[in-house]
């Protein structure tokens, strides 16, 4: 089975988990363990280091439980969209929980060119999103102290390429001068931008930006399902 099949899989996963209810209510209804079911959505290391998969056997389950077609966890089934006043296209699911991929800085910076021919492999982790976002959406770790106390480094920051920049969210930049990636505050003051550290004590904490600069997304969540 390839990687693109069990992202298939992994979405329909979402999709059976909103429809059941919950995680354990699918499981009851597929005779099936539900902590197996969290750790193939969480994808959970096995200790081989790969990420636990939904294989054919439980997936035939699923599909029973549920009153699904044999070979419906393995076709893809469209969401419903709705273009919201942003301008941005989000998946309008409920409960379902877009599966993104937690990318270095370096990726990120190039995002909105690639993001279309990206196919995770076995090393990428893929992280549900609680909130409505686009499919282009992606997920950094934090680095560095520069927006604490709001922001720590570690923490997991959605970023979604799709979400009109507006002054006071928290966006993702690409600096093509130094062809640095950065995380700041947007501060938009008539015709003029600039990024602003939340830290006081970082030097430099407001810097102005132009069309030297790309803005490769806003956050729209912080943390992880858990």
């Amino acid at each position: 089975m390839t990687r693109k099949q069990d992202q298939i899989r992994l979405q329909n996963l979402e999709r059976l988990i909103r429809e059941a209810g919950s995680v354990a209510e699918l499981a009851k209804a597929a005779g099936t363990n539900k902590s197996y079911l969290s750790q193939v959505r969480h994808q959970t290391r096995t200790p081989s280091g790969t990420p636990r998969r939904l294989g054919d056997e439980v997936a035939g389950m699923l599909e029973a439980g549920m009153g699904k077609p044999e070979g419906w966890m393995d076709d893809r089934h469209e969401p419903v969209t709705r273009e919201p006043d942003s301008g941005a296209r989000f998946h309008d699911e409920g409960g379902i929980h877009t599966l993104c991929p937690l990318i270095s800085w370096v990726q990120a910076g190039a995002w909105r060119e690639t993001c279309q021919e990206f196919v995770p492999d076995y090393d990428t982790e893929l992280l549900p999103c609680p909130v409505r976002c686009s499919s282009r959406t992606f997920v950094l770790r934090v680095s560095g102290v520069s927006m604490e106390p709001d922001f720590h480094e570690g923490d997991l920051v959605f970023v979604d390429p799709e979400v009109v920049a507006s002054h006071g969210k928290y966006v993702v930049v690409l600096l093509n001068s130094t062809n640095e990636t950065t995380f700041k505050q947007l501060v938009v003051e008539g015709e003029r931008q600039y990024l602003r550290a939340l830290n006081p004590a970082w030097p430099e904490r407001i810097i102005e930006i132009n069309s030297d600069a790309t803005i490769c997304g806003v956050v729209v969540f912080k943390g992880m399902v858990v």
